[in-house]
């Protein structure tokens, strides 16, 4: 039984009367040694509390950690509620397993990547991270990057394409030049404000999700001679049901009210769908309305939900693999329009 003491190689040889090597083979090279031997090793171990050798020790003279740290563009506690992010970080924890590798999880609103980075073999971030700094420090840091929904110019990248996407889901919800155009924006502004976003031209269109997709509208609403009112764009601030009603009853007040509503998460979509119907207006007769992102929950409303599927899960994977393989490229993954009954 553990005596409480803190046991080094060194120290729990001297105690057992064997030579350090005897006590690594025991747990690291079992062919060295019979089984009983290393059984007798291992037992009398365990027995004074010693478990091996210090990996972390082991990592830094070797400069390999097995462990991968995954950025995320927000804070841990909100992206794993998310169904679109929880699915890509199962895409990139299933991959990582088959390699043994361990993943570690890292706020985008932290202050630093220098917190992990000595116990890290690298990075994968997944979408533009809250606190922009981050974004300066993944573009300077020695290690393996591979960026995912965004670019910073550097070894690799996973994304689908969000602008043309955006464009192909706008095209089946307007129908002509007289639709009356709504956008439901997500993190188009640096602000956790719920509000409308009025200066849409001085915005990087190639390094935010968010920005990509409006272009895709944007462009979709410019080719069906449609207009787009200089105050009916909305920023959420984050993809909840919270947060997507309040902007939602906004837009549905207007006047005149829009029939047409560009939403860029489902779940902002579906909650415009459910504030719509609260109203007695009728999907897609009075209010047509569109996604991105193809959850669960967008397969079961009634009417569906018409949206773009994006294959998270695999993204995530691909990511991973990009990794692992030391990729210095960037893919373009496949996306699916899915042609609901709300548009």
């Amino acid at each position: 039984m553990s005596n409480g003491k803190t046991w080094t190689l060194k120290s729990i040889a001297q105690e057992l009367g064997v030579s350090n090597a005897t006590v690594s083979n025991a747990f690291n090279r079992p062919d060295q040694l019979s089984e009983k031997r290393r059984v007798e090793i291992l037992a009398a171990c365990n027995k004074l509390g010693y478990f091996g050798p210090n990996k972390a020790a082991q990592s830094l003279r070797k400069g390999k950690f097995n462990t991968i740290a995954l950025v995320l563009s927000d804070s841990v506690a909100y992206m794993v509620s998310d169904p679109v992010a929880s699915r890509f970080m199962k895409g990139v924890a299933a991959e990582l397993e088959q390699h043994k590798v361990n993943l570690l999880l890292f706020s985008g609103s932290a202050e630093s990547v220098n917190d992990v980075i000595d116990f890290v073999d690298g990075f994968i971030c997944y979408g533009r991270p809250r606190n922009s700094a981050l974004v300066g420090q993944l573009k300077q840091v020695k290690k393996k990057v591979v960026t995912v929904d965004f670019n910073i110019h550097r070894s690799a990248s996973v994304e689908v394409d969000n602008q043309t996407s955006a464009y192909d889901v706008a095209k089946l919800a307007i129908h002509s030049e007289q639709d009356q155009l709504a956008i439901l924006g997500l993190r188009l502004l640096d602000t956790s404000l719920i509000c409308r976003v009025y200066d849409i031209h001085q915005m990087e269109i190639d390094t935010s999700v968010a920005h990509q997709r409006l272009q895709g509208y944007l462009d979709a609403i410019a080719d069906s001679h449609a207009t787009l009112g200089n105050d009916r764009i909305w920023n959420i601030p984050e993809s909840n049901v919270e947060l997507a009603a309040i902007a939602a009853k906004e837009a549905l007040s207007c006047n005149p009210r829009p029939n047409v509503f560009l939403c860029m998460s489902d779940l902002i979509a579906l909650t415009v769908m459910s504030e719509a119907q609260q109203l007695g207006l009728r999907v897609p007769e009075d209010v047509r309305i569109v996604g991105f992102d193809g959850i669960d929950e967008a397969l079961r409303s009634v009417p569906p939900l018409t949206t773009v599927y994006q294959h998270s899960e695999s993204k995530g994977r691909k990511a991973a693999e990009m990794f692992m393989a030391d990729a210095h490229h960037a893919e373009v993954l496949d996306y699916e329009l899915i042609r609901g009954g709300s548009c």
